[in-house]
């Protein structure tokens, strides 16, 4: 009898994942369900019910042979019948008695395992090491109140220093989600020039491989902070549900567009008002976070500014990662994966803002925000998310002219632009469209020169990877965060809370 059913995707992802992954070809595709459903067992959230819809159906399996029951124990005497243990942790992040509610037991089963294996999908790459993948989604951060051991951190700091013949000593540690921020007194004031261009140096002298030491200004006399990048095991991973519980917490909302990209490096929520930037450039390799970035706006966007002040065009030519949203298409979403679709509605934005440059001049209005706070409009915000920049203009170069003129007039009349991009090049991020987007996200990139394309300094290919970022906004000193890692179920739970609408 059948209890647990996989979608074809599903199937393909078991296979990619004993074959390539594992190398293990010839073991039983329940060795790739289980660390499915442990996968999303580190998952707060509890997994959505759209997972019971399989589509396009991939295999079919019992409980036998994915939790072993009934099986007992091997000749060797080795425990086979997890059945029991699945239905005790299932009952625990559920919240429900899954030992009375056979059905229930196998509904939640095959959400989870459904979850994990989609997760595998996102955050895995054929070609990468599968095992390190593994350790690093299901063994960081155990501990969601991480104390690293930083004991011995000073010492080799201080040693470090003395490499570049510098002598300070460690006032302070101070512990955040990712990094461990050292408060270094030195001897000699002088020696700051110093520490700073010796940081490469002492991220290698510290064994931090490629990541990078990031200094931090304290405001005191001959202090300086230096942010140290501490192993993945003893990360915090920041979710939906403190995105959720940042907005909610935010009496006095931060502007008419507020968003929340993450975390200080000392654990401190940040948010800046997008309305105010007035564009926003967002780049970083395959596997940095770029795009639950930008889930992690859009959510911003959704849950703390009410539906009638805004609406979004989410533009994705990969066709890969507004799909959830592209279901809850109203009039206050409009999702487009085709280019040609693309550009016509960026060409009738550019008419929609001209239109309302003259609606707000005959209102005696500076800007949407003016006319909103006089009473005198009731047009919506309008923000613009592309997921891929370089796939857009290659494909039809006529919309770069158009994200050019928003970019320059369109921040008065309420419309901005959120422009992602994996290719942070001149060719694909021209001069034009980076001088009127001043305000920037950097997570990893590859080389330093792609980093000076986004930041218009180095940096960002220091990072950690995983949701670190470096961010620029306008008139403000550059910024190191930590983002959220926003699931597809925070997506789908937002877009139920919401309406879809």
């Amino acid at each position: 009898m059948a209890d647990i059913f996989t979608s074809r995707d599903d199937e393909k992802t078991i296979e990619d994942i004993l074959h390539k992954g594992l190398l293990m070809g010839k073991a039983p595709k329940w060795t790739v369900m289980r660390l499915a459903l442990a996968r999303s067992l580190r998952l707060p959230t509890p997994p959505d019910e759209a997972l019971d819809q399989i589509g396009t159906r991939g295999s079919e399996y019992g409980l036998t042979q994915v939790t072993g029951q009934g099986q007992g124990r091997s000749p060797f005497g080795q425990q086979q019948d997890f059945t029991d243990a699945f239905r005790g942790m299932l009952s625990i992040h559920s919240g429900e008695d899954l030992f009375a509610d056979e059905k229930a037991f196998v509904r939640h089963l095959q959400r989870h395992i459904r979850r994990g294996l989609r997760e595998f999908r996102r955050g895995w790459r054929d070609g990468h090491d599968f095992y390190q993948y593994l350790y690093q989604e299901l063994c960081a951060g155990q501990d969601q109140n991480p104390t690293a051991d930083t004991s011995d951190l000073g010492e080799r700091l201080v040693a470090a220093l003395l490499e570049i013949g510098v002598r300070g000593e460690v006032a302070e540690t101070i512990d955040g989600p990712r990094i461990t921020r050292c408060l270094v007194r030195l001897m000699d004031a002088n020696h700051l020039d110093r520490v700073r261009r010796g940081l490469d140096k002492i991220a290698f002298v510290l064994g931090l491989h490629k990541f990078g030491v990031f200094p931090a200004e304290t405001g005191q006399p001959r202090m300086i902070g230096l942010d140290i990048p501490r192993p993945r095991a003893t990360w915090k991973t920041l979710s939906g549900q403190d995105l959720r519980a940042w907005i909610r917490q935010d009496t006095q909302p931060n502007g008419s567009l507020p968003v929340w990209p993450g975390v200080d490096v000392t654990g401190q929520p940040v948010c800046f008002d997008l309305s105010t930037q007035p564009h926003l450039l967002v780049g970083g390799t395959t596997g940095s976070g770029k795009s639950v970035c930008l889930h992690g706006l859009l959510l911003s966007l959704l849950i703390g500014v009410a539906q009638e002040r805004l609406k979004l065009v989410l533009i994705d030519p990969k066709k890969m990662e507004f799909g959830l949203y592209a279901k809850a298409a109203s009039k206050r979403i409009t999702v487009l994966t085709d280019v040609e679709d693309a550009n016509k509605e960026l060409a009738g934005l550019v008419e929609e803002m001209e239109r309302r440059a003259v609606t707000l001049e005959k209102a005696g209005v500076r800007d949407l925000t003016e006319a909103h706070r006089r009473g005198v409009s009731a047009l919506p915000f309008l923000v613009v998310f592309v997921e891929e920049l370089a796939d857009l203009i290659m494909q039809v170069p006529m919309a770069e002219e158009h994200l050019i003129r928003l970019a320059q007039k369109a921040r008065a009349t309420g419309i901005h632009l959120v422009i992602a991009t994996q290719r942070p090049d001149a060719r694909v991020v021209n001069g034009m469209l980076r001088s009127n987007i001043p305000s920037r996200i950097s997570l990893t990139v590859q080389k330093s020169t792609e980093s000076k394309i986004i930041l218009d300094e180095t940096g960002a290919e220091r990072l950690t990877g995983a949701g670190d970022m470096l961010i620029r906004l306008s008139g403000q000193p550059m910024q190191r965060l930590h983002g959220v890692y926003v699931t597809d179920d925070d997506i789908a739970a937002t877009l139920r809370g919401i309406g879809g609408a």
